[in-house]
């Protein structure tokens, strides 16, 4: 019998000295993290975080023979090279809606500064870690284990803080002091590149240039600073389960670990990582107001024993105030709209009420 399971039994099946409930509100009020499992000394992993046989990774080596996620050089995209950029980018959020940028506008030292402030952040004593942990969405600055944990049938293994600037740029007070730097001089960087990209997005789609700024479909960020530390038993987790995000798109910034994959035509593809570049991917909403043109793609992390993970996700949102639907430039009556009518509110609280559970959002908001 697997470790998992107790010796008592019921007639059904069910383990009858098992408290989920009890161990996530044990783990969760701790405010330490899957840091501070590790930290503990745990060489078997908890049982809230162990994952169904039959949703667990499986070793594809055909994947990584027959697939690469798309690299784009953006050097030139202003003049010389912009049309044969724009293609590469519809053909990719088309087909993959995934793809690695090189070449951009912001700078390898910055990157690197980001993700070794991220990781400082998360392998600080917990009594330090522990004043900014919080599960409220009104808080702009927080971090915790799980955003789903309340929810989810089984943990991922990663922590994580995030920054909030729906409401526009933070006081540099509100930042923990040992990312602060970091954290603003990046998000300065990652702004300019999510102008590019809504530009470039646009003309891609066959819209006009602004088309994608002016209905403010990437008008505010989310910065999710994951951290992923060595996993004791990493073949019964995840890093992050299977889910599309909720964004228009989201800017990934990842260390050299890896762990990143793509679905792709039923394989999991690996997402290598190459230093100084940047992860593109499409997010929920750009499919929803594409009518499917560009599409939001399921991804996951796996967990890993080689050592800490980190990784930035910058997801930008449409406007919180507005309401969006498919574009009338892609609906027609031989291809009417796809989606009803919604809004980012109404998209992220369903979004966190199922959380990762492997199964997208989209498909609620079908017609």
């Amino acid at each position: 019998m697997s470790r998992i399971m107790k010796e008592q039994m019921s007639p059904f099946g069910e383990d009858v000295n098992y408290d989920r409930a009890k161990e996530v509100k044990e783990f969760d009020e701790s405010k330490t993290g899957v840091k501070g499992l590790l930290d503990s000394g745990i060489t078997k992993l908890p049982r809230f975080f162990i994952h169904p046989k039959e949703s667990l990774p499986k070793h594809d080596a055909t994947s990584s023979c027959l697939f690469h996620v798309p690299v784009i050089d953006f050097t030139g995209y202003e003049e010389c090279r912009r049309l044969e950029i724009l293609n590469e980018i519809k053909e990719a959020s088309e087909t993959w809606g995934f793809f690695q940028m090189v070449n951009h506008c912001v700078p390898v030292c910055v990157m690197d500064d980001m993700l070794k402030a991220i990781k400082e952040f998360h392998e600080q004593p917990s009594e330090v870690k522990k004043e900014w942990y919080s599960r409220d969405h009104k808080v702009k600055v927080r971090y915790f284990s799980n955003g789903d944990l309340l929810v989810a049938k089984a943990a991922n293994w990663r922590d994580t803080i995030i920054f909030d600037f729906h409401d526009g740029p933070l006081d540099p007070q509100a930042y923990p002091l040992v990312c602060r730097e970091a954290v603003i001089k990046y998000m300065k960087h990652i702004l300019k590149l999510k102008e590019i990209l809504s530009e470039l997005m646009s003309e891609a789609l066959g819209l006009k240039r602004d088309y994608l700024a002016n209905i403010e479909c990437m008008k505010s960020e989310t910065v999710v600073c994951h951290y992923y530390p060595t996993c004791p038993e990493p073949e019964l987790t995840f890093g992050a389960t299977k889910h599309s995000d909720p964004s228009s798109l989201t800017i990934l910034l990842q260390d050299t670990i890896g762990g990143l994959q793509v679905l792709h035509q039923n394989h999991w593809v690996d997402i290598n990582p190459i230093h100084g570049a940047l992860v593109a991917n499409i997010g929920d909403f750009m499919q929803l107001i594409s009518n499917d043109k560009f599409k939001s793609v399921e991804h996951r992390v796996l967990a890993g024993s080689v050592g800490p993970r980190a990784s930035v996700a910058c997801h930008v949102y449409p406007n919180a105030s507005k309401k969006y639907r498919p574009i009338e430039e892609f609906t027609s009556d031989e291809n009417p709209p796809k989606y009803r009518e919604t809004d980012i509110t109404e998209y992220l609280t369903l979004f966190r009420s199922k959380g990762l559970d492997g199964c997208k959002a989209l498909p609620y908001f079908r017609l």
